[in-house]
């Protein structure tokens, strides 16, 4: 037996995004079930076709997903919340095994919510929210987060997994089938809100586990020869305890395998070393994988572990499925070279590092990108490429890929010693940072400025920057680009659509507006057109949730703002209206997180960077005379390190933590800089962004879907005059936190924009009734959960509407909030 290559997963939307446009197809009506259903087949078996073709050995199945893989498995295992399956299934006993009918029904609703009307009434009849989402560990994937009883009672819903191992089987082709572990999927989820205290969804892995011993049955009747099973909790800080719920779901397992069918535990993301008591010396798994990528470090470790288990298999994640630069082939060889030396060729399997799903198609389509840039790149099919090679030298000798290695080492080289690289202007301006650059004034005294300016009511309303990018302003923007519209129509186009959403939202009664950036095809993307350091794509998409995908712009070099970007259409917008407007702006840590970031230098050098371009932005925008500047960051939760002993680092230059947590109390910075010049070190990105301005121009920020109780304190020590915070998909889970204090102004969500479904007055009062349990009136703003980009005109207009008229129903009813 030779050695192997493999992916953990591969991008499920397409090379041209036909997943996407399939399912919202019918979302809108436009297609039928069965034209969904058949559309999804095909997708499914162009991916697995392609690649058996580029001469991959291990082929996965079952990580494709109608919207996403945490909510299949729930799905799969029966963890329907009682409010959906009163709704949907009529007869449990009848429900289909594949996602049809009832079923797909349920699932949809489970993920984006579901409201039905009776003709003649505005009231809906039915009105289900829908589930609570959150990021994939430190990735920008958002996913279902599932809820568990304490009586949850599991069975096998959904047999998807079985069509899809058997319709690449009838192709003629081996697929290993990818599935969530069990304990990795009770860690995941959350109990449900009637739980009692105490109680954790992984006490009830012994009434799971049937279900998954009845999967691995039907795989084994079916001819499956191997099993994937992802336990990515394995990088994170875990329970001792924890140690015997992964014995005991494995030995049940493996006992159901009987030796027919292999089980691989699969890890990526981190380092699984301090949890290597829960794998060895008795967990009977016929294989392991780790990320080398993210995690080098554990190499030697594993390797010398597995190597006293003479029938255990080592899958080594070489290839990055996070990022996409090309590898440095020889390196990778070497680490190849000394796993097969330990262990022997039939005992190593070459793999990308995780799933590919975070990473784009193929390079096919980026025919305009510059020949240099494009050459230090490998997207999905490209890093297949770059496996089959690998695989070839361990089996052949390195000889055997003489010219392709050749080729990969000249583009190694060329990326390094490329002058695109470094601007020494950027590098200068770095090591002129101070202590003074990051220094405002007191809140205290900032906020009474700031409130004579503005001259805001008790519960000021506001939206959290973006309107509904119609078909509309696509197609414009889509003529533009292809000349078809010249830059003045162009132009006059987006005034038209600014001067539309200012005059709505003066009618609608928002206090605080915004422009509705429609000339932006994505927050990130964006800004990085404007600064020198990035380059695009054409068809790069990743998918983020659902059908949503981005683009994510690739940081290749030092990054510089040459001139401004939003001054001149902020100002614009601005003289359309009395009421004061926002500027809206990217934050650093967002431009860093979500774009595929150069690896030739630390993460945090890079978001220094980005965020002195940001302050340039947040000078200009002050300069031109706008009162209230935004600068989102959504991800700043999403890139703390997985485990706790890393976070210092992290938080000590993305906001200003380790100083303050350092000192025990809260210093002014002047001070804390001065006796601490080390810190200097590190500009504190958020803090070096954002605060040029004078106390009369107040700061907001924004984050969303994350689990930020984890960092409250760091999100307190931003000194934002105000945050907007994602708070009602997630049942206001961030204002039960224990040790929540936000000091200054705050706004979390009211209602959840990542549904189709509208909600009512009362719902949005109730909310806001409970907020003010946790919230001094005087500081309490009133918004949704997000952007409304992804939403449509008449969802955005009634919601709204339902908003500012909760909002002045608070402020005219004092009853309303007296209790609270």
């Amino acid at each position: 037996m030779s050695t192997r290559s493999a992916i953990l997963g591969f991008p499920r939307m397409g090379a041209n995004r036909e997943l996407k446009r399939l399912v919202e197809s019918f979302w809108s009506d436009n297609i039928t079930e069965s034209t969904l259903l058949e559309g999804i087949r095909e997708l499914r078996k162009d991916h697995w076709v392609l690649q058996k073709e580029l001469g991959l050995n291990i082929i996965p199945s079952n990580d494709f997903s109608l919207y996403d893989h945490v909510l299949d498995h729930a799905f799969m295992v029966g963890a329907i919340p009682k409010r959906y399956r009163d709704v949907f299934i009529k007869d449990e006993n009848e429900l289909p095994s594949t996602l049809e009918g009832d079923a797909l029904s349920t699932y949809f609703a489970m993920a984006r919510g579901y409201q039905k009307f009776n003709e003649g009434s505005d009231a809906p009849a039915i009105d289900l929210p829908a589930m609570e989402m959150k990021k994939w560990f430190d990735t920008n994937y958002h996913f279902i987060v599932p809820e568990f009883e304490p009586t949850q009672q599991f069975k096998l819903t959904s047999t998807k997994f079985l069509e899809e191992y058997k319709q690449a089987k009838s192709l003629g082709i081996e697929t290993r089938p990818v599935f969530i572990g069990p304990v990795s999927l009770l860690l995941l989820g959350k109990a449900s809100s009637n739980a009692q205290v105490g109680f954790a969804p992984i006490q009830l892995l012994d009434r799971l586990l049937p279900v998954y011993e009845e999967i691995v049955r039907l795989l084994a009747e079916a001819g499956a020869s191997s099993l994937q099973f992802d336990e990515s909790f394995l990088v994170m800080d875990l329970d001792p305890k924890l140690a015997q719920s992964y014995l005991t779901a494995y030995s049940r397992l493996s006992k159901v395998a009987e030796g027919s069918i292999k089980i691989q535990l699969t890890t990526y993301f981190g380092d699984i070393t301090p949890n290597l008591s829960f794998i060895f010396p008795n967990l009977p798994i016929s294989g392991l994988h780790i990320d080398l990528v993210r995690a080098p470090q554990q190499f030697d470790t594993i390797l010398n572990a597995v190597a006293k288990h003479p029938t255990l298999q080592l899958s080594i994640g070489v290839i990055d499925g996070r990022n996409i630069w090309k590898r440095d082939l020889r390196a990778a060889f070497d680490i190849v070279s000394k796993a097969i030396t330990t262990l022997g060729a039939d005992r190593v399997i070459i793999a990308s590092s995780c799933s590919l799903l975070h990473t784009p198609h193929s390079l096919a389509a980026e025919v305009e990108l510059a020949p240099e840039i494009k050459d230090w790149l490998a997207f999905s099919v490209e890093k297949i490429k770059e496996l089959v090679l690998l695989a070839k030298a361990a089996n052949d000798g390195i000889d055997s890929i003489q010219a392709e290695l050749e080729a990969n080492q000249v583009s190694i080289q060329n990326r390094r010693t490329s002058p695109k690289i470094h601007n020494p202007v950027v590098q200068e301006r770095l090591k002129g940072v101070t202590r003074d650059m990051m220094r405002r004034s007191p809140f205290s005294e900032r906020k009474v400025k700031q409130h004579e300016r503005l001259k805001l009511p008790r519960f000021p309303t506001t939206t959290i920057g973006s309107f509904p990018q119609t078909a509309e302003v696509r197609k414009a923007r889509a003529a533009f680009r292809s000349g078809q519209l010249s830059k003045e129509q162009y132009d006059e186009f987006i005034k038209d659509e600014i001067k539309k959403c200012i005059r709505f939202q003066e009618e609608c009664g928002i206090d605080v507006l915004v422009h509705g950036e429609f000339e932006r095809t994505d927050m990130v993307e964006y800004f990085g057109e404007h600064m020198d350091g990035y380059v695009f794509t054409k068809n790069g998409w990743v998918q983020s949730y659902g059908s949503r995908c981005v683009k994510p712009p690739i940081i290749y070099g030092d990054i510089h703002l040459p001139k401004p970007i939003t001054v001149d259409i902020t100002k614009y917008a601005q003289l359309l209206t009395k009421k004061p407007l926002k500027g809206m702006l990217t934050g650093p840590v967002t431009m860093l997180q979500w774009s595929f970031v150069r690896d030739d230098q630390p993460r945090k050098l890079t978001t220094q960077q980005l965020a002195l371009a940001i302050r340039d932005e947040v000078t200009n925008l002050e300069t031109a005379g706008i009162s209230i500047i935004q600068i989102d960051e959504p991800a700043l939760r999403e890139g703390l390190p997985l485990r706790r002993g890393e976070w210092q680092e992290y938080l000590e230059w993305a906001v200003d933590w380790s100083v303050f947590q350092y000192h025990g109390i809260r210093k002014s910075l002047v001070t804390i800089y001065s006796t601490q010049s080390s810190y200097l070190y590190y500009p504190f990105s958020f803090l070096l962004a954002s605060s040029p301005v004078a106390d009369t121009t107040q700061i907001h920020t924004h984050m969303c879907y994350s689990d930020f109780q984890d960092i409250i304190g760091a999100i307190s020590r931003m000194d934002a005059d105000v945050i907007t915070i994602e708070n009602s998909r997630s049942d206001l889970k961030f204002l039960h936190a224990e040790s929540f204090a936000y000091p200054n102004e705050i706004g979390p969500g009211i209602y959840d924009i990542h549904s189709p479904r509208i909600p009512q007055q009362d719902e949005m009062k109730h909310r806001l009734k409970e907020m003010l349990r946790y919230l001094k009136r005087e500081d309490t703003w009133v918004n949704p959960d997000c952007g409304l980009k992804t939403r449509q005109w008449k969802e955005v207009e009634l919601a709204l509407k339902n908003m500012t008229e909760v909002a002045r129903s608070c402020r005219e009813n004092v009853k309303l909030v007296s209790a609270v």
